[in-house]
């Protein structure tokens, strides 16, 4: 190998003596010359092409200037109808063309027979080009080769007061004539052109120079051989060697230490830090730049010795140079450092991988997963069956669920995943399961215990050839949970040390198992607590049609509700409200909450009145639990509460902290209602207000909660722009089917918060089934409106009920005569039940009473009380309204019977 050196030091030196033409420097100048000389060619004949384009369009562009301004010129039509149009016009035009610098302008008629030209003897000639677009009204341009030579001419109507073209107008210019750019810029092209090819010559010169220094003046074919004989040595040798530089960039890696490293292809040229499968350690002495002997690293599942050395002791470029050799003589070490190592890393990332969700089903899964392959080539998780539902298990190894299966293959024979087992008391499951203690099988084909479970089944697996089991017991708490059992079939039976592994695995995923269970109990019962709050089902009304969704967060429940609470006078009230937090004390706040709603709405309040008294209600729960131990629940809560009444179709709404409803028009178009926007619930001190809109029949009203449209993935006028979206272009869409569609928009995948949705759609009271009437202050005016209600019930088929009404309707009009104000109004109502509505302006409240036998008065509201079905007051912002309702018989019961 030394004389190979010596001979290629002594060709290097005769190249650098005779500085062969035949150099890399010497092929890079001749390069750089050539292509300065094509780059100056290039541009030449580019500026000669676009300088003879620009002549062409400038002469075309004067032209048209011309003929155009001589068209228009005044006098030219009176000269164009004189006896002699020539004898007047050919002066002009010459004087024209001189002062305009074209070299024609032609005057002729609409036949193309000049009057004038340049060339008097042409004079009546029929004229050279194309007359028929000017004859149409445009301008027309040509290249000609004219009398005069190849031009560039325009042609132009001329045109009388009537709009009729009655001559032509041409005008041309030789090509050659317009003044060209070349002859200007040709010499500065030339000039700069031989400037770079100056200064690029100099400049290559000295790279040129400075080439033949660092490569000795090789020829390339002297170069290729060296280093492929160099090249050839680096990776051949059994040793590694690296090169890195001082920034810590991997320049250089032979094959040797790609193979002791696992580098990929690409490490070259990557900072060694990029590296992601060097040991830490490796690394962080690569970087260094510091002296290293036989020094042990471990790297790639080997013990290395490494050596490392700087490359600038000759003056040569900062950086090191690294040898690795492969130590041999400790694989007996490394291979058991090698199985702890495993095992260590199988425990890690069975703490970070088990018990991510609490879920116990997503939980036993993951430990399935974990410990395949890496441990056990099949993996299954039996759990009691009361695990599942959150319940304490049983304390033998029957009603025992499989919940995870994993393994190296699908095809194996083991029992389903889902199946219900009943082991035996002779398997190793059982006993675990009974003894809390794991069961080690090295032979499966000798444990008669376990082959007695289902002979057909367990010989099927041992011609499977899985032939070895570990049964461990899943415990929490002193409570066994279920078993998690570990087969192989490809690898070495199990032993006493991997026992302890199993066990050690099981411990960490048991407590995982376990707070899921204990979770799945608790959001059970909090689910049941908050499903029992909110209504189970709609209740009868005849003004809207609704449909709903209730959804509760995975993660927990929440205070989400909503109603739908009928009215007197077939109003219905909606309301949908939020309290803040999560878990049983939000649950059994939002109980308190829809049954004040509840109470409130009896008292049938405007919503601003009701939310008031919400506020009030809220304000006085957080004084009352106000202590050390509830400092963290006190009670936020937001609601919005509307009424709706079919007969006016007009609907009232305030809302508290909520969010704003959205309507869909019959028309399919989504709006987001202006509704006052009052301070969420428990704050306490500001009024809320209220809006009043009068909604089409067919209108959806759309009512929900924060859940529906916040997530963490987009914004909340991300969410509302969904919503509308998914609400708009469906008029004709029921309320049960625009519910689905908007959860099937909007819904995530896991959702963080419980989700209450409410849609109405408005229906409309027909006119014919409402009556009302205006009543004087007289006592005469009661038997007038008898007799109408009698004949209005008589339209409506409900005769039957006219003695009630009427003496319901006198009792409360002569109460009204007698003790409340003007002006007096009824109103009576054909809905499910007969409702009778008597309103004066007044704000005094009836009361009933129990008369005495010698009282004369007091028995109206009583006999009130038990004609009708219900009956009460509720205040208006210009007095009051008493009503009753009398419920309507079934007339097809009554028919059947």
């Amino acid at each position: 190998m030394s004389d190979r050196f010596a001979r290629f030091r002594r060709m290097a030196w005769h190249a650098v003596v005779g500085r062969s033409p035949r150099s890399v420097a010497g092929q890079v100048l001749l390069v750089q010359v050539v292509l300065v000389v094509l780059l100056v060619v290039c541009g030449v004949i580019a500026l000669v092409l676009q300088s003879e384009r620009d002549s062409s369009v400038e002469a075309r562009r004067r032209s048209i200037a011309v003929a155009q301004t001589f068209a228009h010129s005044p006098g030219l039509v009176q000269a164009v109808h004189s006896p002699d149009p020539s004898k007047e016009l050919q002066p002009l035009t010459e004087a024209a063309r001189k002062t305009a610098g074209v070299d024609f302008i032609v005057v002729m008629d609409t036949k193309g027979i000049r009057y004038t030209h340049p060339i008097p003897s042409k004079i009546g000639q029929r004229f050279v080009g194309t007359i028929g677009p000017s004859l149409a009204g445009k301008v027309y341009t040509e290249s000609v080769h004219g009398p005069l030579g190849h031009e560039e001419q325009a042609t132009v109507p001329v045109v009388d007061a009537h709009g009729r073209v009655v001559a032509l107008v041409s005008a041309g210019l030789k090509v050659k004539n317009v003044t060209s750019q070349v002859d200007r810029q040709l010499p500065i092209i030339l000039a700069a052109g031989a400037g770079a090819l100056v200064v690029s010559t100099g400049g290559t010169a000295l790279v040129g120079r400075r080439l033949r220094r660092q490569t000795h003046s090789l020829a390339p074919d002297e170069m290729t051989r060296m280093y492929e004989h160099h090249d050839t040595v680096l990776h051949s040798v059994r040793e590694g060697v690296l090169i890195v530089s001082d920034d810590g960039r991997l320049l250089l890696a032979n094959d040797e230490a790609r193979r002791l490293l696992e580098l990929p292809a690409e490490a070259e040229g990557h900072n060694v830090r990029e590296l992601s499968d060097l040991d830490p350690a490796t690394v962080e002495l690569l970087v260094s730049g510091r002296e290293a002997s036989d020094e042990v690293h471990f790297a790639g599942g080997r013990l290395l010795a490494v050596n490392q050395r700087p490359t600038d002791g000759a003056g040569g470029p900062r950086g090191t140079v690294v040898t690795l050799r492969d130590s041999t003589e400790l694989q007996a070490v490394s291979g058991r450092a090698e199985v702890t190592r495993e095992r260590l890393e199988l425990l890690y990332d069975a703490g970070l991988g088990i018990g991510t969700t609490l879920d116990v089903v997503r939980t036993a899964d993951e430990l399935a997963q974990v410990a395949v392959p890496r441990f056990a080539d099949f993996v299954t998780v039996d759990l009691a069956d009361a695990v599942l539902h959150g319940e304490e298990p049983l304390p033998t190894a029957t009603e025992v669920r499989r919940v995870a299966v994993s393994g190296i293959q699908d095809d194996h024979p083991l029992y389903e995943q889902g199946r219900l087992i009943d082991f035996l008391p002779s398997t190793p499951q059982a006993r675990g399961y009974g003894s809390g203690r794991s069961e080690l099988v090295p032979d499966l084909s000798t444990a008669e215990g376990w082959l007695v479970q289902d002979p057909d089944r367990t010989r099927r697996i041992l011609d499977y050839g899985i032939h070895s089991l570990i049964a461990a017991p899943i415990q929490a708490r002193g409570v066994v949970l279920g078993m998690a059992n570990f087969w192989r079939s490809k690898r070495e039976p199990f032993d006493e040390e991997e026992l302890s592994l199993a066990e050690e695995l099981v411990a960490r995923a048991a407590v995982s198992i376990d707070n899921a269970r204990r979770y799945t109990r608790e959001h059970a019962l909090a689910v049941t607590l908050q499903r029992s709050l909110l209504p189970r089902a709609l209740p009868e009304q005849s003004a809207l049609d609704v449909g709903y969704r209730y959804l509760p967060a995975q993660s927990g429940v929440s205070g989400d509700w909503f109603d739908v609470i009928p009215l007197p006078g077939g109003r219905v009230a909606l309301s949908v409200g939020d309290v803040v937090g999560h878990g049983l004390h939000a649950a059994a706040t939002m109980g308190r909450l829809r049954t004040a709603v509840h109470n409130f709405s009896t008292l049938d309040l405007p919503p601003d009145e009701l939310l008031s008294h919400l506020d009030e209600l809220v304000g006085r729960i957080d004084q009352n639990e106000a202590c050390p131990e509830t400092a963290d629940e006190i009670v936020g809560a937001t609601c919005l509460y509307a009424i709706y009444d079919p007969v006016t179709r007009r609907c009232v709404m305030a809302r508290a902290g909520h969010l704003v409803p959205a309507l869909v028009a019959p028309d399919g178009s989504v709006a987001f209602l202006d509704v006052p926007a009052g301070p969420p619930l428990g704050l306490g001190g500001l009024p809320f207000q209220t809006a009043e809109l009068e909604l089409a029949e067919g209108s959806q009203l759309v009512l929900y909660t924060d859940g529906l449209i916040e997530d963490r993935a987009r914004d909340l006028d991300e969410g509302m722009e969904l919503l509308r979206l998914a609400l708009a272009g469906h008029p004709d869409r029921t309320p049960e089917e625009s519910c689905q569609a908007v959860l099937d928009e909007l819904l995530p995948e896991r959702p963080k918060d419980d989700i209450a949705l409410l849609i109405a759609r408005t229906r409309a009271l027909p006119a014919e089934r409402v009556a009302d009437w205006d009543v004087p202050r007289d006592p005469a005016a009661v038997s007038g409106m008898r007799l109408a209600v009698s004949d209005t019930l008589e339209e409506w088929g409900l005769s039957e009920l006219g003695f009630g009404m009427e003496l319901v309707l006198s009792e409360l009009i002569t109460n009204a005569i007698r003790y409340a104000s003007d002006p007096i109004h009824v109103r009576l109502i054909h809905d499910r039940t007969l409702i009778c509505e008597v309103a004066d302006g007044s704000s005094t409240s009836p009361h009933l009473r129990y008369a005495a036998m010698t009282d004369e008065g007091g028995r109206g509201l009583f006999l009130v009380s038990q004609l009708a079905e219900r009956w009460g007051t509720r205040y208006t912002p210009h007095g009051k309204v008493i009503w009753a309702e009398l419920a309507i018989p079934d007339l097809d019961a009554l028919l059947a019977e």
